[in-house]
């Protein structure tokens, strides 16, 4: 690991300022002026692989206190961005009332992962790809800009099939993000300014011309909080793997419905482990709603679902796969006891 300096911060404005202040010190030798440390399980791997390589750390841990709540209000629910994975996961209210949102998270990680990260930083981590992880690779357009993408014509079973562009087709590995993007979720983000909200679709950036730049916070900026309206009780997440315990997705579906009389009055479709940003199946939603559901309609949702899929020499399976996913995945929402 390269030598950094180390802060605790003690409250949100300190933490502010201290992430402000080294991203303006601006040091050319750094591709991460600054980082925030909460549970640290992706950003010390990272720096031990010399892959980031931050000029200053800021402890936030201590602003757990006021960032870590779990508040389900009627019909609501919003939680801090400290909050554990496990926490969360194992929480009645969300396993009643939000059960996607439990199972993503009892699924995207060992029980001791669990134990140290925060929703923050999970929705924060970093891409998989090999190619970035590996700093012997030069060309990966994520980590050197404008050297290229070796996964092109590299090894790309894991990569994406969706959102994908000419300078990445990494994938985004999150398991919890999909869950957000599928029930509306607005992200909380505290930063110089004060507290502003956004949807948290308009968070990850999918790749185009800047790969690097990965999503729209600001130098300084830190996720506070996130917020859900309506509850969701008929709701699954899915995930497809190479084995059943501790791997990231070759393809996951996070699906909300509501039914009433055996109609689907609303439906909510997220895809993961097969594109570049947390991805929500809108085309595919739209048929689902006002229908009955049997068989024949989950296949035209799922075909929805990857109609803009591209696919590579290791990948292509993905969008077979990930339509069958989305196939049972909607089976076992619609079936499900509530």
């Amino acid at each position: 690991m390269r030598p950094f300096s180390y802060q605790r911060a003690t409250d949100p404005d300190m933490a502010v300022q201290a992430l402000g202040a080294a991203a303006a010190a601006n040091n050319p030798l750094t591709q991460a002026p600054a980082q925030p440390l909460a549970g640290g399980t992706t950003l010390l791997d990272l720096m031990k692989l010399d892959v980031m390589r931050p000029a200053a750390i800021v402890d936030i841990n201590p602003l757990a206190q006021a960032w870590s709540a779990i508040e389900p209000k009627g019909d609501s629910l919003r939680l801090g961005a400290l909050a554990k994975m496990s926490d969360v996961a194992a929480h009645d209210e969300i396993e009643r009332n939000y059960p996607v949102i439990a199972n993503s998270l009892k699924l995207a990680a060992s029980a001791q992962l669990r134990n140290m990260a925060t929703l923050g930083g999970n929705v924060m981590q970093r891409t998989r790809c090999s190619y970035f992880r590996d700093v012997s690779y030069e060309h990966c357009n994520k980590r050197n800009p404008g050297s290229g993408c070796a996964a092109m014509d590299g090894v790309n079973r894991m990569h994406a099939v969706l959102g994908v562009s000419d300078q990445c087709i990494a994938t985004y590995p999150g398991d919890f993000a999909q869950a957000l993007i599928a029930l509306d979720a607005m992200v909380e983000i505290t930063g110089k300014a004060g507290t502003r909200s956004m949807p948290f679709a308009q968070l990850h950036k999918a790749p185009g011309s800047t790969p690097d730049i990965e999503t729209t916070l600001q130098p300084g900026e830190l996720i506070s909080a996130f917020a859900m309206p309506g509850r969701w009780p008929r709701s699954v997440y899915l995930k497809a793997r190479d084995r059943q315990s501790y791997e990231f997705a070759l393809s996951s579906a996070a699906v909300a419905l509501d039914v009433q009389d055996g109609t689907i009055r609303d439906a909510r479709v997220a895809l993961g482990g097969v594109a570049t940003v947390p991805w929500r199946a809108r085309e595919a939603e739209a048929l689902l709603k006002g229908q009955k559901f049997d068989e024949a309609l989950a296949q035209r949702v799922a075909d929805a679902a990857f109609a803009d899929a591209r696919g590579r020499r290791h990948n292509s399976f993905k969008i077979a796969l990930g339509k069958r996913v989305v196939a049972r995945a909607l089976q076992q929402a619609v079936t499900m006891e509530i």
